[in-house]
């Protein structure tokens, strides 16, 4: 006889109910005379349908597979990968489907929580993230290559630098530069939960690290970071992404450069933007844009170089101050005082109220790198200058300024009279 659903089963009910016949609900049913009279029968009795009482072999199991719930992480399951587990681990024989007959019956679904959808008003925030391309050719090289997407979360308005990695620098470097092709910096970066922005934790909890802290501090914006595992909160990049693969992927192109890549990149980009449409106003995101520029914050005139470290120090007596185990000078008037240092591409630099007082090379064989200037000038209130060369020490910058195979014999003469 054949089966019913629950749901034809109830239509069928209802049609007995309102005096239709046997026949007719068996045609309007798409079933035989036969079923419905069987079914007619069955409810008469009282009877139920025997799967709906039927135990299932995976009760047997019903403590591991609770075990199994327990260790799993909060969101979808795989029920697939429990029914592999079970026959593994428990010597299960049953079928995938009374797996899932089980887990339903068990463990109803919890229900489901609308999404409020949230459109920004205009220069209040741009989404970023960053794409990844292996195996570009620059010039005769393959190389892996990653691109920086920032899109304006109002207009749509998108900017992409590409670097070649992920590190500190790149991450400030590309972001300052995405920031200028868009004409301004919004209130609010919503990021991802990256080391370069986060020290620990994650999104609302996370802690940003000093260095970026200090970048966003310079180009005036907040920094948000998205939950984790939850791609929703970043959907215009995230889309943004996908469709830079597919609208402006350069993959199977040939450039000479890293600079020709960029320029190809822009040049599609402003493109794209005549033609796509801004939700927000029906116009083109290029129209928009015009619009929500007004509305951004302008860039600093000088425009802070990436660093990837910065750090407090206090200056010793000896103007001296010791940073990636190394020491440098700054000028005598700020001994005993504590100021920043940063790490950048080839330099260091020291900073006292957002000024630079020194710089010198970064990452050089030598130890102790002096700027004798930095001891030169006139007494302070706080801080008298430093006592004057004598004639020993005189000597003996004379012989240091000299190359080796320059230097005179006088110049040893001398030292030697002053030493007597």
């Amino acid at each position: 006889m054949g089966r019913l659903e629950n749901e034809a089963r109830t239509a069928m009910t209802v049609l007995l109910k309102q005096g239709h016949s046997q026949s007719a609900v068996a045609r309007m049913l798409g079933v035989s005379e036969g079923t419905v009279r069987y079914h007619r029968r069955r409810s008469a009795a009282g009877a139920v349908d025997g799967r709906t009482t039927q135990v299932g072999k995976a009760a047997a199991v019903a403590e591991a597979i609770a075990h199994w719930r327990n260790q799993q992480p909060a969101g979808r399951v795989n029920l697939a990968a429990l029914h592999d587990w079970l026959k593994r681990e428990h010597g299960y024989d049953g079928s995938l489907k009374s797996v899932q007959r089980y887990w339903k019956r068990t463990f109803p679904a919890p229900a489901i929580r609308a999404r409020r959808r949230v459109e920004t008003p205009m220069g209040a925030q741009a989404q970023v993230d960053w794409a990844e391309y292996p195996d570009m050719v620059i010039g005769r090289e393959t190389v892996d290559l990653v691109a920086l997407v920032v899109t304006l979360s109002w207009s749509r308005k998108r900017a992409v630098v590409w670097a070649r990695s992920k590190d500190m620098l790149s991450w400030q470097s590309c972001q300052t530069a995405c920031l200028q092709r868009l004409g301004g910096v919004p209130a609010v970066l919503r990021i991802d939960n990256v080391k370069t922005a986060l020290s620990r934790g994650a999104g609302a909890w996370g802690t940003i690290n000093e260095t970026y802290r200090r970048f966003a501090a310079q180009l005036r914006f907040h920094v948000d970071a998205c939950q984790p595992r939850h791609p929703q909160g970043k959907g215009k990049v995230e889309r943004t992404v996908r469709d830079q693969r597919e609208a402006v992927d350069p993959r199977g192109q040939v450039f000479d450069s890293l600079e020709d890549l960029q320029v190809w990149t822009d040049a599609r980009l402003e493109e794209r933007a005549r033609h796509l449409r801004c939700p927000a106003t029906g116009t083109s995101v290029a129209e928009a844009w015009e619009q929500e520029r007004q509305l951004l914050t302008p860039l600093p005139a000088t425009l802070p170089e990436p660093f990837d470290i910065v750090v407090r120090r206090p200056v010793g007596l000896d103007c001296m101050v010791h940073f990636e185990g190394r020491q440098y000078s700054v000028p005598f008037r700020f001994v005993r005082q504590e100021i920043e240092v940063r790490g950048l591409a080839g330099r260091v630099q020291m900073l006292k109220d957002c000024a630079v007082i020194a710089e010198h090379p970064r990452g050089t064989d030598m130890l102790i790198l002096r700027n004798e200037a930095h001891y030169e000038g006139e007494d302070t209130e706080r801080v008298r200058a430093p006592m004057p060369l004598g004639r020993m020490g005189r000597r003996l910058q004379e012989i240091a300024a000299a190359k080796v195979q320059h230097r005179s014999l006088d110049l040893y003469a001398r030292l030697a009279e002053v030493a007597r």
